[in-house]
This record gives structure tokens, sequence and C-alpha cells, in this order.
């Protein structure tokens, strides 16, 4: 699966479920700061963003000039492999973005045996590696890792820089980015696109060692935002607590749609996110989802080699999407 497949439907006017758009649009808050900032759209931000990052900065408890704003975490992502990823290390399967872009990559596989679940305390990093890349909550499946072996990792191999990818970490998991400050070696990636509903305002951000932060803001446009993505991102993280209610509301559409495919007799692997990992085998799971969008149904199969064809990535829409999408779902598979 391409980056590019990883955004989405684009233009596809169906039932979308997708791992990168979060079926609820933004907060009523975030899209009046944004129809506020319209009309000033002849000026420029304040430089790197600076009201938004001073807010990021107040509610992580990290010193301002530890944060880089971009225009979506992909970009910071690029910037940080093309740095440190000559060889690089990931917790597989995985964001499909990281293997296009390492020069050279191992992997830890998680099983499905195991639910996906992996206990850090027993990660082995290969000698050379420059970069370890943890996915919390995980994509593809949505699983969290216990973060409390971090530091001892961090320690124990300090010529190996380790990103924490929090793209989902609204959603659920714990979070590590207070512990930047006190340690070189690790980087922590967040977006606002997934729990919070922004993901066409494009804001991304890292919290990272000093001299990495002023490295990339120095090596960036200092106005990466437009007006109106930069007064909906304030808006949203000043209205946390709404995201951590539609957070809830999201986990139970999920697991209710993961009971209805399981229902159809597929496994569905537990997830606290709002999308899934769902094995169709001994069907094909490219074969479902052509038969799905000629039904105005887009899903995208998994394509990992390493699990199999069986596998589909399934994420929420709104309850009466998912009831067509299961309705249809049921009908594709009567027919395979």
């Amino acid at each position: 699966m391409s980056a590019i497949a990883e955004k989405g439907g684009g233009t596809f006017q169906g039932i979308k479920l997708l791992l990168c758009e979060n079926p609820l649009p933004p907060i009523d808050e975030a899209i009046a700061a944004a129809q506020a900032e319209v009309a000033h759209s002849n000026y420029y931000t304040e430089a790197y963003s600076a009201p938004l990052r001073r807010l990021i900065s107040e509610q992580i408890g990290v010193p301002e000039r530890l944060i880089h704003i971009n225009a979506g975490s992909e970009l910071i992502l690029r910037q940080l492999f093309d740095r440190f990823g000559q060889q690089v290390h990931l917790l597989a399967p995985t964001y499909s973005l990281f293997p296009e872009i390492a020069r050279h990559y191992t992997e830890t596989r998680l099983l499905p045996e195991q639910d996906f679940a992996f206990d850090l305390n027993q990660l082995g990093i290969p000698d050379g590696t420059t970069l370890v890349v943890i996915v919390n909550p995980n994509n593809p499946n949505g699983g969290i890792f216990d973060m409390a072996p971090l530091p001892e990792l961090l320690r124990r191999h300090p010529d190996s820089y380790f990103l924490v990818d929090e793209a989902f970490i609204g959603l659920a998991g714990q979070s590590v980015a207070h512990l930047v400050p006190e340690h070189a070696n690790l980087l922590v990636t967040r977006t606002l696109s997934k729990a919070h509903s922004l993901a066409g305002f494009r804001v991304g951000y890292a919290i990272l060692p000093e001299a990495i932060a002023e490295d990339l803001n120095n090596h960036n446009d200092a106005y990466p935002l437009a007006r109106p993505s930069q007064a909906a991102a304030i808006a949203t993280l000043q209205h946390e607590e709404q995201i951590h209610a539609r957070a809830a509301q999201l986990n139970t559409w999920t697991e209710e749609l993961a009971g209805e495919v399981r229902s159809l007799g597929m496994r569905a692997y537990p997830t606290r996110t709002y999308f899934f990992l769902a094995d169709f085998a001994p069907h094909n799971a490219a074969e479902i989802a052509d038969q799905l969008r000629s039904r105005n149904i887009l899903i995208k199969p998994l394509n990992d080699p390493a699990l199999g064809p069986g596998y589909m990535r399934i994420t929420t829409a709104l309850p009466d999407d998912n009831r067509r999408f299961i309705d249809a779902l049921r009908e594709v598979l009567s027919r395979a």
C-alpha cells in the first residue's frame, strides 16, 4: 500500500472506510475559528506558528524551542528519515510510508497469534541501526504498546534515534512526548489529522531534541500553515475534552463494527482506535475490496505478504454507513 493510497479516497463520494480519515467533522469551534481567519488570508501567520507552538508547549510541558510544526506530519517524518533513516528498524506491520522512505530497514514482526501485541522489553535492535520506529497506537492494527521500557531502551542504545509516531495518541495510549527533554535520541511526531479531525487542514508537529528542532525549523518554510489551519488547530487543542468524548464514541462504533465482522465468520483483532485489522481468509481481501468498490464502498486490503492475502484494514464510518457496509460485505461473502 503506497503512502498516497494511505491518504484516502480524494473525491470518492461513497462510503470510505479508510484509516486516515476520521468520520466525524472538525468540532464547531475549529470550523468557526477557521472561517474567521479566511478574511485575513492575505497575511502570513506568525513565524513558525508561534501561538500554536506556545499552546503545544504548555499542554505537553516541554520548552517551545523543542517543537517543530509543519503542514502535516508526513513532511516531518520524511525530514527525519532523510536525516536519520540510513538503517531503520520497524515493528511490522506498520505505517506503509516507513518502508518506502527508509534507505534500508529490518523488522520485528508483530504476530497475529498474539493479537499483534508486543512487549518492548523484548525488542532487539540490530547493530548499526540509526533509527528505531515505534508507532503508538500502532497502524494498521490499532493496538497500543506499554511504553514503560522506552527509557531503558534509549539509554541502552545511545547511538540509535528512537522515533515514536503518536499519530493516534488522541485516541488511546501513553504519550512519551514529555520525555524528550531528558533523552537526546528521542523523537516524537504527532498530527491533528486523526483524533482531531483536521486531515484537510494539514497540521503536524514534532517534539525533538533542541538541535534537531532548530535544524528542521531553519530548513523549512517559516510560515508552514495557512491562517485557517493554524486557527482550527488552536481552537481544537483548546477543547480536548470534546476530542476525548468523541474518541470514546468512535471506539464504541468500532467495537460494534468489529463484532458485526466477527458475526460473518471473519477474525477481527483487538483495537484501541477507530480502525482494526480483519482476516478474511480463505477469501482474498483485494477481491473483496474490488467487489465493495463496485457497490460504492472504498476500503483497502493490507497487502502485507508476510500476513497473507486475507487481511483488510477497516475504519469505522458513521453508524448508518457501517450498516450499509456490513450488508454489502455479507452479500459479497455469500457470493465468494
